[in-house]
């Protein structure tokens, strides 16, 4: 009887000695970062989202459950065939546990079906699109960073309340332009103005000329600038070779990042209004990391986006420590039962629709005067809750959101 009792002690105590590193797949954990490298919005994530990801992983130690954390990347192209493809190799053939990016709406929402027939988590930390939990939603897809709608709220909202009633949409001509308009318009509709027409132009365009004159001939109050990246940077250049703004229209950056107003330069930018999650010089934290982050990519403060890479991969990491396992339903239980202190976005958590909650900040281009050196470029306007920039998780039609 004692030896019996002996036995089961000894494998009560040789099931507990088993490492942690036996909950993991393949005993490691291993993040894919699939980004723009090349194309119009490599300055918004690009080689910028590798090194957010790569301090990530350094700052939570370099491992998780005692095996190394390990992270490939890719050239997404922001083209929806690419993304799939590099999804289903990554999950099916590489063992990548979690993908962080895959840049434009078109392709985040083609990742975003991959990792859900797969069973496998995506953190959509660069679309805008809200159908990503919206209409489109499922049980593996966490958006991160920013969405139309908050977007629409913030932006939209306040340039109606500074008196921009009329509008006309310069639009990009893929999912992510037609989900801003559609955010933006409903905004000014419901405050009292009216959106007089919209024009889309392709994808990654250099001559906006035959929009702008569109635009111009509209004679709306407000040309609202429904598009991102490099095609953001050059209708803002090409309307003011027109004298759009002098003439008496001005433009609404409805998607615009720091590095945006880095290529344009204050003189350009200024007064322009924008709604950004995160921003360098807000607080101790968002210095402190964007400091270091700089002297890692050439002196360059970072986007949002890139914030946001950082964010997502700190904060996946915490969630395997926390599930003792990389087991995909695990862990996003975890995300989703979780609220922390970001930080870089601050106080978060995530709905039950994927939605990561968190402040959004209205800010408006400082001019060259104000200016006190490189990269200063922000006045803080107003600071937007969560609750208030994100569409309501009842208005969504998320499939997964139960309606009473």
């Amino acid at each position: 009887m004692r030896r019996n009792l002996f036995g089961a002690a000894a494998l009560c105590a040789a099931a507990w000695a088993v490492p942690a590193a036996a909950q993991l797949t393949d005993n490691t954990v291993k993040i894919g970062v699939a980004t723009d490298m090349s194309s119009l919005y490599s300055d918004i994530n690009g080689p910028g989202a590798v090194i957010a990801v790569q301090m990530a992983i350094e700052d939570f130690g370099g491992s998780v459950l005692g095996q190394k954390v390990e992270m490939v990347s890719s050239d997404i192209q922001n083209k929806a065939d690419v993304a799939a493809t590099t999804a289903g190799r990554w999950f099916d053939t590489e063992k990548v546990d979690v993908i962080l990016g895959t840049g434009a709406s078109s392709s985040s929402i083609a990742t975003s079906r991959v990792a859900n027939d797969k069973k496998k988590i995506y953190l959509a930390t660069d679309p805008a699109s809200s159908d990503i939990t919206g209409k489109l939603c499922n049980a593996y897809t966490v958006h991160w960073t920013y969405d139309t709608s908050a977007l629409a709220n913030g932006t939209g909202s306040a340039v109606v309340k500074a008196g921009g009633k009329t509008w006309f949409f310069l639009t990009a001509d893929y999912a992510f332009g037609y989900a801003l308009e559609r955010d933006v318009s409903a905004v000014v509709t419901k405050a009292g103005g009216k959106v007089l027409g919209g024009v889309k132009h392709p994808i990654n365009s250099n001559d906006f000329s035959s929009f702008l004159l569109q635009a111009q001939s509209s004679k709306a109050q407000i040309i609202g600038l429904a598009n991102a990246g490099g095609d953001t940077i050059n209708s803002i250049k090409q309307a003011a070779e027109f004298g759009i703004v002098k003439s008496g229209q001005k433009l609404a950056g409805l998607l615009v990042f720091v590095s945006d107003i880095h290529s344009l330069g204050l003189e350009r930018a200024q007064g322009l209004s924008l709604t950004e999650a995160f921003y360098w010089d807000l607080n101790d934290k968002t210095r402190a990391f964007s400091k270091r982050f700089a002297a890692r990519h050439g002196g360059k403060m970072p986007t949002m986006v890139q914030a946001g890479f950082y964010s997502a991969a700190l904060q996946y990491l915490n969630a395997v420590k926390a599930a003792g396992t990389d087991n995909s339903d695990k862990v996003m239980a975890t995300l989703k039962s979780t609220k922390w202190d970001d930080p870089v976005f601050g106080p978060s958590y995530i709905r039950p629709d994927g939605r990561k909650m968190h402040s959004m900040y209205l800010f408006e281009v400082k001019k060259p005067s104000e200016s006190k050196g490189p990269w200063d470029y922000y006045k803080l306007i107003a600071t937007i809750p969560g609750e208030e920039a994100f569409r309501p998780m009842d208005q969504g039609d998320c499939p997964l959101v139960k309606k009473n």
